[in-house]
């Protein structure tokens, strides 16, 4: 551990994840991690959103004088830590840090993404009477290219940074087209515009796919869906409904949000939960101050009775296309993958992850490589 705070040692180790992609070095973490020490969650924002400053600063000075390659990586770097910076300060009202510092990250994000060989392309994703957030990436130069485009979605609380990191990257390294956007309760449409999110994800996937479509260069390809952390349910529920896509990876395979809830409060009742939940700060803030945030509900009995909406139940079987489930050794939102892969009628996969291998925690984060290797694998061998 980094950190002496668990949850803090658990928000920032987020970025560890990151360290084969650009998105920090282990150094940096050491030192950020010592700036913080015994603080509080200021202290934690103040040490994060300092470092990724610095990184911005020197970026603007290797740019002007003349050195792109190291300005666009210091960037990333900035980028990065900005986003690890104010998950401490989730909730509602939204701590006018948090909101500052969001708009940093996509500030020094969006100029580095421009930098690339090949620059990321903006855009904007028709949805219901706004937009979504929205970037392109082509795959790197001198790679074998592959025709299927991936669409990422994110998770509770990552964003179109984060995906960048920790898999878009790798992917276009394999000669992979990606396609990311922040849907509902994600990313701007959240911090900026107070949207929450929703269980029929179908509803966000399927206008995606439509502007996906709309791009000349995507209208004939083979579209893979890839959802991480709670995105493994959002992309398996987009799945059940959406028949233009040629693959789905959930990464890990999750069939709803109770099952997972019910193993963390341990069958408590709500009164019992109500006292966990104020007495132990990491509860508090995956469920006060993110799950209430991200649901846009203000109280436990609200939350969970929302949650319950997220369950793929039966409906899973009627996925078609082929189908990737992860399962991470000791990742409780994975233990149901099993279950949830005998129920799939579809071409499917069940990839298991190992801690001995560093890949046993939440989404393979302690080996993110290993998981993007096999991903990526599963992919060239199934289209």
């Amino acid at each position: 551990m980094l950190y002496q705070n668990a949850l803090f040692d658990d928000l920032a180790s987020l970025a560890l994840a990151y360290i084969p992609y650009g998105g920090i070095d282990f150094g940096e973490a050491v030192a950020i991690a010592s700036a913080v020490g015994t603080g509080d969650a200021s202290a934690f924002f103040n040490a994060w959103s300092s470092a990724a400053d610095r990184r911005a600063q020197q970026a603007q000075q290797a740019e002007s004088a003349g050195h792109g390659e190291s300005a666009r990586a210091l960037l990333f770097k900035a980028a990065c830590f900005y986003g690890i910076s104010y998950r401490p300060l989730f909730g509602t009202p939204v701590d006018p840090r948090l909101t500052a510092a969001f708009d940093k990250q996509m500030d020094t994000f969006g100029k580095a993404v421009a930098m690339l060989d090949s620059p990321a392309a903006s855009l904007h994703v028709p949805y219901e009477s706004t937009t979504l957030p929205a970037y392109a990436f082509a795959a790197q130069d001198g790679v074998d290219h592959r025709d299927p485009l991936l669409i990422f979605t994110s998770g509770y609380d990552t964003t179109v940074t984060d995906e960048y990191f920790a898999s878009i990257v790798a992917a276009t390294r394999r000669g992979y087209d990606c396609f990311v956007y922040d849907g509902p309760g994600q990313g701007a449409p959240l911090i900026r515009d107070g949207i929450a999110m929703r269980p029929d994800w179908e509803n966000v996937v399927t206008p995606v796919i439509d502007c996906v479509k709309a791009i000349p260069e995507y209208s004939e390809r083979p579209l893979v869906l890839l959802g991480w952390s709670f995105g493994g349910y959002l992309a398996l529920r987009a799945a059940v409904h959406e028949s233009r896509l040629a693959a789905c990876v959930a990464d890990p395979g999750l069939s709803g949000a109770m099952s997972v809830f019910g193993r963390a409060t341990g069958g408590a009742s709500a009164d019992q939960l109500q006292r966990k939940i104020d007495n132990d700060p990491g509860l508090h803030w995956r469920f006060v101050q993110r799950g209430f945030w991200v649901q846009g509900k203000a109280t436990l009995s609200e939350f969970l009775t929302e949650m319950q909406r997220y369950d793929l139940g039966d409906s899973a079987k009627q996925i078609q296309c082929p189908t990737l489930l992860t399962m991470a050794e000791n990742d409780p939102l994975a233990a149901g993958a099993p279950q949830l892969y005998d129920s799939l009628t579809c071409p499917k996969t069940l990839l298991h992850f190992a801690a001995e291998d560093g890949a046993g925690g939440h989404c393979e984060m302690g080996n993110r490589s290993l998981l993007n290797g096999a991903v990526f694998d599963w992919l060239d061998d199934t289209i």
